[in-house]
């Protein structure tokens, strides 16, 4: 016996202009069916047709508000639900049994409602992943419009300046108004400054930043202040340390051998026959006291690197005199003149080009460079094809008293990146590709090139 599954059946899909033309079609039977009855019942001809009239009047009528009442009261549903939408409510859905254009009308509008709440949902995670992170930043951040109306401050910047939660319903300048005037000045200034101020008691080393954009159309600056006092401290502490213990390897290095000597020249002044060596015994003693001023005179000259003298100066002559000093290639220089102190930035070019030498690069395959980056400032750059840096002196060979050759005192590098520091720029060091290493110095431009 064949057996028969029956299917569920899905609901038929009717179009709208489908109900549209059936209600034509029974309001045209209604106005043929009152014709034909009034013609039966003998009556006149116009009676005839204003009776088919009126029967197919009150038959479209019953048709169109059967068919249009539901579709009106779904149209309504939509529109209020696109109000809601506009009001960031996306919780509106429509419920319909329609299986037309309008039925998709409100599908398209429940999952519309439906996308637009999960971005909603996601946007929100995503600002309260970033308000969290930025709280939980120890840099302090505030933003503030064209009026100096601060519109964000974070929980860093409530506790730098005490504001508690009444940071942004202040203006900057009421802000700062209890503040020491050089954090004043870097946090209206147009660019990065650090500045060492004393707040509340303390010395305080900051780091202050300043960025500029448009936010809604509307100028904004985004002001960030990081405390530096910390590291700097636990730095100043690392490098007492590695001054007392260079000092001292230095001291006891010249002081053990004239302390000797000096017991031997005694010995001899005993014995009149051995008196000539007296003179290998001096000699020792001068040569071991001219090493120990040449030490101390270079970290005399570390401790007091005078301020800069900055002037322009030619970039073609000056790096032409330089290479009478030392030997190396001339990578390009810009027409345009520098601005800088030529004694100091001599001097860390020859310091840099020393180290080249130390680190066995021909002196032909030594290149002095200078080039303008997008920013305005002056690339200065030294390269070389020496053995390069390893990989743990990277970081520490721009500090004092770190030196990686046996018999360096660390200071010609920590002297360059003083240099550098005072012009208002950086020194950095990198390996090239090949071999040798790469030491960069970046000059600000000349202060009438410089963005206000």
């Amino acid at each position: 016996m064949t057996s028969f599954h029956a299917w569920p059946r899905a609901p038929l899909r009717v179009p709208l202009r489908v109900r549209l033309a059936a209600v034509v079609a029974l309001t045209a039977a209604a106005a043929c069916a009152g014709s034909l009855a009034a013609a039966r019942s003998q009556a006149s001809l116009p009676v005839s047709v204003l009776a088919g009239l009126g029967l197919a009047l009150a038959a479209g009528a019953l048709a169109s508000r059967a068919l249009l009442g539901r579709a009106v009261g779904l149209l309504r549903a939509v529109t209020d639900g696109l109000s809601s939408f506009a009001e960031s409510d996306y919780t509106q859905r429509v419920r319909h049994d329609r299986r037309d254009e309008l039925g998709d009308l409100v599908e398209r509008h429940n999952r519309l409602g439906d996308a637009l709440r999960a971005q909603r949902d996601d946007l929100y995670q995503k600002e309260l992943l970033l308000e969290t992170a930025l709280d939980a930043t120890p840099v302090a951040m505030l933003l503030h419009d064209e009026a100096g109306r601060i519109v964000y401050g974070n929980g860093a910047a409530r506790a730098l300046f005490a504001a508690g939660e009444r940071v942004g319903q202040r203006t900057l300048s009421a802000l700062l108004a209890g503040e020491p005037e050089e954090l004043r000045a870097a946090m209206v200034a147009g660019r990065d400054a650090l500045v060492s101020v004393e707040r509340r008691g303390e010395l305080e080393t900051l780091y202050v930043a300043r960025r500029a954009f448009r936010l809604n159309t509307q100028a904004h600056v985004l002001v960030s202040v990081r405390s530096l006092t910390r590291e700097i401290s636990r730095r100043e502490a690392e490098l007492h340390r590695n001054a007392i213990r260079l000092i001292s390897h230095e001291l006891n290095n010249s002081l053990a051998p004239i302390s000797s000597l000096l017991h031997s020249g005694r010995l001899l002044l005993d014995r009149p026959e051995q008196r000539e060596r007296l003179g290998v015994v001096f000699d020792t003693i001068e040569e071991r006291s001219a090493h120990l001023a040449r030490f101390l005179a270079a970290y005399a000259e570390l401790a007091r690197l005078p301020p800069p003298a900055p002037e322009r100066v030619p970039w073609r002559p000056f790096l032409e005199r330089l290479r009478g000093l030392a030997p190396f290639t001339l990578g390009g220089a810009p027409d345009e003149p520098g601005f800088f102190d030529p004694a100091q930035i001599q001097q860390l070019l020859l310091n840099l080009l020393k180290n080249a030498v130390e680190a066995g690069s021909p002196p032909d395959r030594i290149e002095v460079s200078v080039r303008r980056l997008s920013t305005g400032e002056l690339a200065l750059t030294v390269a070389d094809r020496g053995h390069g840096l390893p990989d743990d002196a990277l970081g520490k060979a721009l500090l004092p008293f770190y030196s990686t050759k046996q018999q360096g005192r660390g200071l010609g590098l920590a002297l360059c990146r003083e240099i550098a520091t005072a012009h208002g720029g950086a020194l950095a060091l990198r390996r090239r590709e090949g071999g040798g290493a790469e030491a960069e110095c970046r000059l600000p431009p000349p202060p009438d090139e410089r963005a206000t």
